[in-house]
């Protein structure tokens, strides 16, 4: 098997059909599987599935234990060479598969790789970007980050000047679309379940350079993402109050702990 493309439902039952029918009209030239993982919705998704999409796995988690845990469940029982974790709100554009695929067996040294992420719109999404420090969070959710400074500093953080047109290595990509290779992943290890929503992707991708692989971002591949991160629409007072913002500092204060401790200063 060359490729297991797992997908995590939550409460997402109409994309999560619009995403199957795209793979439905794919025709790559790989050997591949399709599992859905549905987080506890409770919303007739895996029923839905099985009826129309009878080609597609599906595990039915009785409980929503977040991002990281779930997309585990869909690896766990996936077989392929590579993995690509893919959320139901991103389109797959045609020989993007075959892109990635020939460009990790191209590049053995890489352990994950991203394709280019567009908006509806046409639009190149932020979806690469550097490691994140403890000022770019607060900068990214508080009014601060709309001064002169701290704005140019996110927009480094963001990779905003880059034009997005050329295959490079990144510090991580954003969790949307990750294509894996297994035999890296058997050394690093499975996404951090201790992250319920948010930071898991920094964390894996940190992860994967230090047990000595690469991540890289590929521009060749293409796809359209519906749909972007909570926690980063409302920057002001009002984000700050609110309950994607709140789970991605928790998850700031995980990553943070992790690789640094708590004694270190904001740098």
């Amino acid at each position: 098997m060359d490729l297991s493309i797992v997908i995590l439902n939550y409460k997402s039952k109409g994309l999560t059909k619009q995403c199957l029918k795209g793979i439905a009209l794919l025709k790559p030239r790989l050997n591949f599987e399709t599992i859905v993982v549905d987080n506890a919705s409770n919303d007739g998704t895996t029923e839905m599935i099985n009826e129309e999409f009878p080609w597609v796995k599906t595990i039915k988690s009785p409980v929503n234990n977040g991002f990281a845990a779930g997309n585990n469940l869909g690896i766990r029982k996936s077989v392929g060479k590579y993995i690509m974790i893919l959320n139901p709100d991103v389109a797959i554009f045609n020989n993007s598969l075959e892109t990635l695929y020939n460009f990790m067996e191209e590049n053995p040294n890489v352990g994950l790789a991203g394709p280019k992420l567009i908006n509806p719109d046409g639009s190149v999404q932020a979806s690469c970007r550097t490691f994140p420090t403890k000022k770019i969070i607060i900068y990214r959710r508080t009014p601060i980050g709309k001064m002169s400074g701290p704005r140019k500093i996110l927009r480094e953080h963001l990779m905003l000047e880059w034009k997005h047109t050329d295959n490079r290595e990144v510090d991580w990509m954003i969790g949307a679309c990750f294509f894996v290779r297994r035999s890296a992943m058997e050394k690093v290890g499975l996404l951090d379940e201790r992250f319920f929503l948010y930071l898991e992707d920094v964390d894996w991708c940190r992860r994967f350079w230090h047990s000595g692989y690469k991540v890289c971002y590929v521009a060749e591949a293409e796809m359209v993402h519906y749909h972007q991160r909570l926690s980063a629409e409302n920057p002001g007072l009002k984000g700050a109050l609110s309950y994607a913002t709140r789970v991605h500092i928790i998850s700031a204060i995980k990553y943070f702990a992790k690789y640094y401790g708590v004694k270190n200063n904001i740098n």
